[in-house]
């Protein structure tokens, strides 16, 4: 048995970033005050920000408060200034082209190649990747076309950092919620800093399922969904294309794609969507064994007496997975346990038919549920690896290692 030590330490951003020269489009949102403090980041980092600003985003931000932070003063037209062909030069010169906020009006140009402006122009005028921060109201993210052109973006490998939820202009809360400028520059230091998962498709489950009993109670587990998020953040700082389906509100930087579920079912059903395009499938979600047969429509009022529930097995996503997967993808399941924990880990590897099983005793102290640290045992064809307690962000670097190990001998 080999020790693995939870020693993996994320690259530093400063390191990757430093030198790198970065396009930082603004569109016209009232998210572009984010911009500021994006860019004022990326400078801090060593980067070169040439700010473009559309005209509407004019109407939000001014350009001598992006100006000033910026490397160079901003640019917003394509006929200012003594060049002649500044989108060329811009899209040749950068290295990376970051727009935040974009809206939809950008996401729609940029799918289908309408250069109409500037920004626009450069980000057509490019061979640089592009990470895009949609921000916008809840029905406009939600429309079927704003859909569509994320879709198609992704799958031409534009990088998304999609919106989370809160409060939005006007005071309604809800998806739209432009991402943070530190999930932003995140993202960017994983894009430029081509890790060993650079361009892999991963998704990762995490949460327990609540299965309900009647409109107010559910059978639920003690799962946080820590662990599980961790290893989303972890993937994507390491190049990788994330979409997290998850049942927890806890945030997930860098994730190109998060859904949100409550239910083995529900799980079952964006996994059915997901899974055959995914490189890599791992399961962290503590999904129900078992739920109630016929859940009530309304609350079981105690004076009716005693209830009888009825229940029965859920679907075995990850023996699913298992039978189903396509030729080189990597699947990973996860063993919560209480005695055997080698003998247990090593039977779940077998049986569902998976590369590597992340096992942990969540008797032991300060491992498992509702802690802000783990200790591992990695279970795969080659041995045991055990990752001694750890944070979590530790627990999820040394878990993608062994992805990486995983996926490098199967190439």
């Amino acid at each position: 048995m080999r020790a693995l030590t939870a020693t993996t330490t994320p690259a530093d951003p400063i390191a990757v970033i430093a030198g790198k020269r970065i396009v930082l489009g603004v569109g016209g949102g009232i998210a572009a005050y984010k911009a500021v403090e994006v860019s004022r980041r990326l400078v801090d980092a060593g980067a070169h920000v040439i700010p473009v600003m559309t005209r509407a985003a004019e109407h939000f931000i001014g350009r001598t408060t992006l100006s000033a932070l910026a490397s160079e003063p901003v640019r917003v037209d394509l006929w200012e200034g003594p060049d002649p062909i500044p989108h060329t030069k811009l899209g040749q010169t950068a290295d990376l082209i970051c727009v935040a906020p974009a809206t939809a009006r950008i996401l729609s140009a940029l799918a289908h190649g309408y250069s109409h402006d500037l920004l626009t122009n450069v980000l057509i005028a490019t061979r640089a990747p592009v990470v895009v921060c949609p921000a916008m109201h809840t029905e406009m993210w939600e429309h079927a076309a704003v859909v569509d052109n994320i879709a198609l973006l992704r799958s031409r490998g534009v990088h998304i950092v999609g919106p989370g939820q809160g409060r939005l202009a006007g005071g309604d809360i809800g998806h739209g919620r432009l991402a943070d400028p530190d999930e932003i520059v995140s993202a960017i230091d994983g894009v430029l800093g081509g890790g060993d998962l650079s361009g892999v498709r991963v998704v990762v489950t995490a949460g327990g399922t609540r299965e309900p009993i009647d409109a107010v109670r559910v059978i639920a587990n003690r799962s946080s969904g820590r662990q599980g998020h961790a290893i989303a953040v972890e993937a994507a700082r390491r190049g990788a294309h994330v979409t997290l389906i998850t049942t927890v509100e806890l945030p997930a930087e860098g994730v190109v794609e998060r859904i949100q579920v409550d239910t083995a079912a529900e799980m079952e059903g964006a996994l059915a969507r997901l899974s055959a395009g995914a490189d890599v499938v791992i399961m962290a979600a503590a999904v129900a064994d078992f739920r109630p047969v016929d859940p009530s429509g309304h609350k079981i009022k105690k004076d009716a007496g005693l209830p009888a529930i009825t229940l029965e097995p859920t679907p075995d996503l990850l023996a699913g997975l298992g039978r189903n997967r396509r030729p080189g993808q990597v699947l990973v399941g996860f063993a919560a346990e209480t005695d055997d924990l080698h003998g247990n880990a090593r039977s779940k590897l077998e049986r569902k038919g998976v590369d590597l099983i992340v096992a942990n005793d969540v008797s032991a102290p300060g491992v498992g549920f509702s802690h802000a640290t783990n200790a591992v045992t990695l279970v795969s064809a080659s041995g045991n690896r055990e990752v001694p307690l750890a944070s979590k962000a530790a627990i999820a670097a040394a878990v993608i290692d062994e992805i990486a190990r995983i996926r490098s001998a199967v190439r």
